[in-house]
């Protein structure tokens, strides 16, 4: 490896895995320091997940314990309050950067995550939307404090319907950015083409994982149980006790929106919550499975025909293919 990147081709492994499909465990059987493979040691971790940049909210965005972060180096974790947005197009640049740095210092970075628009961004690049007009952002806020978000998301829904389904209702950021485009242009958000291309500085090896619908869904099921015994309400509550509203882009993570749409104030008297808090509690835990599936299942559709990329099927108790990992040990060897 040469000590200077401005140049070169950056290789870059690339591991996408929907909700549940068991990324974590795999970069920590694959990449941490008891590892019984060749990479050990040599990669470090890009975080690709839109929820997990966010602080506090350990226990609902399922943030790789400490343990496995001081093992394996992970960035872009815990990098901003719940407050503020974190688009694809920050996130390709911070990623571009990390990536770059890991490999001025001899290792090769590995860009994992579920977030499908965050990966595919990072692949293929932006779409060529124009530059954003101040003028026309905060005609688009005051409309949306005087009217409520809800009025705009209709709009849009109007104007550009590809894009209302793609983004939530309380995504204040991305609803009022595809009406800017829209009002600036005359063109919908959806109408600007993302390239078919793989970046060019970047030579990837891209794997995606994949399960069985019922073997992930019963994962996802497991896991949302074992956020709620972990403590995701009182990791909640924390949340709102410092004033993170419905409007804050990180509490529309799975897990906290259903939270706090029955809970805007907190979940009351958790230490002994009443029979009715339980019930409605039971109830919000039902919809967070539900949501996750729904959400698994759009991660699956987004990413796939991604030229070049391997799909590894995963099943419960087996390691990864034989193929895969030589196909991953070959790139690496490529690279160092």
């Amino acid at each position: 490896m040469t000590s200077s990147t401005d140049n070169i081709c950056i290789p870059v492994l690339v591991i996408f895995g929907p909700t549940g499909a068991g990324k974590t465990a795999l970069l920590r059987s694959l990449f941490a320091v008891g590892s019984p493979y060749f990479f050990k040691g040599r990669c470090e971790v890009v975080s690709a997940d839109s929820m997990q940049v966010y602080k506090g909210m350990d226990i609902g965005t399922a943030k790789p314990d400490k343990a496995l972060q001081k093992e394996l180096l992970h960035h872009l974790i815990d990098i901003c309050p719940p407050s503020e947005q974190f688009s694809a197009s920050e996130f390709v640049k911070a990623a571009d950067l990390c990536c770059r740095d890991i490999y001025r210092r001899s290792k090769i970075p590995v860009v994992a995550g579920g977030s499908g628009f965050y990966i595919k961004s990072f692949l293929f690049g932006l779409p060529a939307t124009p530059e954003g007009n101040p003028c026309v952002k905060k005609m688009l806020r005051e409309r949306a404090l005087k009217e409520g978000l809800a009025s705009l998301y209709r709009e849009l829904e109007t104007c550009d319907p590809i894009t209302a389904a793609k983004i939530h209702k309380n995504d204040a950021y991305r609803i009022e950015r595809a009406l800017e485009v829209f009002l600036c242009t005359g063109k919908p958000l959806s109408s600007f083409a993302v390239s078919d291309e793989l970046r060019a500085g970047f030579d990837f090896c891209i794997i995606i994982l994949g399960r069985s619908r019922r073997e992930l869904y019963e994962r996802i099921d497991k896991r949302v149980d074992e956020m709620f015994e972990q403590g995701l309400v009182r990791e909640f509550n924390a949340l709102v006790d410092k004033g993170y509203t419905e409007d804050d882009p990180g509490m529309a993570a799975i897990g906290y929106r259903e939270l706090i749409r029955e809970f805007p104030e907190g979940v009351p008297n958790l230490s002994d919550p009443s029979d009715e808090t339980l019930k409605r509690l039971e109830s919000i835990k039902q919809l967070i499975k539900l949501n996750s599936r729904h959400y698994a299942k759009k991660q699956y559709t987004m990413m796939k025909n991604i030229p070049g990329a391997v799909f590894c099927p995963l099943t419960e108790g087996s390691e990864i293919s034989v193929s895969v990992l030589q196909k991953m040990e070959d790139f690496m060897k490529t690279h160092t």
